[in-house]
């Protein structure tokens, strides 16, 4: 499929909806369309091309229930479902997990939720990543759905990683197209000092892959500048400050405010995402305003990267190609 914005635009027009672009390089807001009912395959068309082209979409004034959500993705794709949810996810519907889910993690490893998230974003670029990043085939889109919201605070942002790769000179992009880089579960956790249960947890628990450093999307053909924040631990081939000095211009040049989109929740929002070229930035700025955020979250699961050599993501440990 195609990410030419004439195709992309010209879709849409005839499956009925307006696609409008909210931001210069990411991001396009579709309205026209009940995600509850019955679309038609246009229409679903429409709406995938939209996703390739623009990297996330929003719809606004949704009355997507968890039927409804789950029978909304399968339209795009298999469902993941996860072995371990919290709490909060409803029993009935393994493939949504609701991200009050999170809110549960510090306690169970013996702190507050706040603490819990600055030691997991410890750094300004630590919380950027793509949904379970570390696997060796990551999911390959994302529908979040917004239940209730606080009146303000609580934005998400996403960050366009094939246009980040563009905006590489040329003889960067030589360079990093034969790299490859580990990621691994929890090398964004700063420790407690002392014994520290989470630690023990992310141990027992280890998940890592060898990503390309650049990948070469499956269905439009970009090269993704494969960054994040959260899980990248290593470039294979270097030494840690060489990498450490590599990653982090990568990911600045990646979270450049020209290449993200902002987005301003609503109850009854849905964006839909593409994990393969975005990664994204949950927020940070609700936990002290006294309002509940709940949130219902499907993916959709995705294919092993291939870099630009043609050489895919190899498991290190704790994954293998579609088993959760």
């Amino acid at each position: 499929m195609t990410t030419d914005s004439g195709m992309t635009d010209e879709a849409a027009r005839m499956a009925g909806l307006e696609v409008k672009p909210v931001a210069g390089h990411i991001g396009a807001e579709i309205s026209g369309v009940d995600l509850a009912g019955d679309l038609d395959d246009s229409v679903v068309a429409a709406i995938r091309a939209a996703v390739l082209r623009w990297k996330v979409v929003f719809f606004r004034g949704q009355r997507l229930d968890h039927t409804g959500h789950v029978a909304f993705a399968r339209r795009f794709g298999e469902i993941v479902e996860l072995p371990r949810r919290g709490k909060a996810s409803p029993p009935d519907f393994p493939g949504i997990e609701t991200t009050a889910d999170r809110l549960e993690l510090g306690g169970r490893f013996g702190m507050e939720h706040d603490e819990w998230l600055r030691r997991r974003r410890h750094t300004l670029l630590r919380g950027w990543h793509c949904d379970h990043g570390a696997r060796v085939d990551p999911p390959a889109a994302t529908i979040l759905r917004a239940e209730t919201v606080p009146p303000y605070g609580g934005d998400t942002t996403w960050a366009n990683l094939a246009a980040a790769y563009a905006g590489l000179s040329a003889p960067l992009r030589q360079f990093v197209d034969g790299l490859r880089a580990e990621h691994r579960l929890g090398v964004g956790y700063q420790p407690r000092p002392g014994d520290d249960a989470y630690v023990r947890h992310l141990l027992e628990r280890q998940v890592a892959s060898l990503h390309p450093l650049v990948r070469v999307h499956p269905e439009t053909g970009e090269r993704i500048l494969y960054v994040n924040g959260y899980y990248v631990e290593q470039i294979a081939g270097l030494s840690r400050p060489e990498s450490a000095a590599i990653l982090e211009m990568l990911l600045e040049q990646a979270v450049r405010p020209e290449y993200t989109v902002r987005f301003r929740w609503e109850p009854g929002s849905v964006a839909f995402w593409d994990n393969r070229a975005t990664m994204h930035l949950a927020p940070g700025d609700t936990a002290h305003l006294q309002h509940p955020r709940i949130m219902h979250r499907v993916m959709l699961a995705g294919d092993v990267p291939v870099g630009v050599d043609g050489t895919p993501s190899e498991p290190i440990t704790g994954t293998e190609p579609g088993r959760w």
